[in-house]
């Protein structure tokens, strides 16, 4: 993992669910991901990593999430119907696929965007543009609801590791986002997991 990143809301779910595990901080400024021993762990060069108890690895958050929630069901991380899990799966998948990956990426690695310094400052609009977006579609799933089925889901650790950027950022949430942002630190996982990576609670 790296304190602050996706793998953020990976380590919520691993307190939330109050499993034993071990934390290795991957530098990614540093290039630690490029390395050959991680490399070997996963070929993609991304976090977050989960290295389970037979020695074999899981990456993608998504991945991570659903497996940590199947292996402990009773913690109820996902709901128990098949709606409410596929609707749990795909604000998960949008938070990831679109929110992090289509607009925070044009914002944190714009070069990877464009040969061109010039052209930096309009991909990271684009990125805004898209961030803001997804956010007024996620205010409008969570209008009424305390999180995004009703109860707590792998759906919202992925939407607060988001929703914790733009507010680094200093960009405005949606009322019914800044809500759910400001329920999900008051979560004692959540706390915990922020004091740990270093950040003010």
């Amino acid at each position: 993992m790296t304190p602050g990143s996706c793998s953020t809301g990976i380590h919520i779910l691993l307190e939330e669910v109050g499993a034993v595990f071990e934390v290795y901080i991957v530098n990614l400024p540093a290039g630690d991901h490029l390395k050959a021993d991680y490399v070997a762990l996963n070929p993609k060069s991304t976090i977050p990593v989960l290295v389970r108890k037979d020695g074999t690895a899981l990456t993608e958050f998504q991945a991570i999430a659903w497996w940590l929630a199947r292996q402990y069901p009773k913690r109820s991380l996902l709901p128990d119907d098949a709606e409410g899990e596929v609707r749990v799966l795909e604000v998960m998948d949008y938070v990831v696929g679109t929110i992090h990956g289509q607009g925070f990426t044009r914002i944190f690695t714009t070069p990877n965007f464009t040969p061109s310094p010039a052209d930096h400052p309009a991909v990271q609009a684009r990125g805004r543009e898209i961030v803001e977006q997804g956010f007024a579609v996620l205010d409008a799933t969570l209008a009424g609801r305390d999180y995004v089925t009703g109860r707590f889901s792998i759906a919202d650790a992925a939407l607060f590791y988001t929703e914790f950027w733009a507010d680094r950022l200093k960009m405005d949430l949606p009322p019914n986002c800044r809500a759910h942002y400001q329920r999900m630190l008051e979560r004692p996982a959540v706390r915990q997991v922020l004091r740990e990576e270093g950040y003010r609670v």
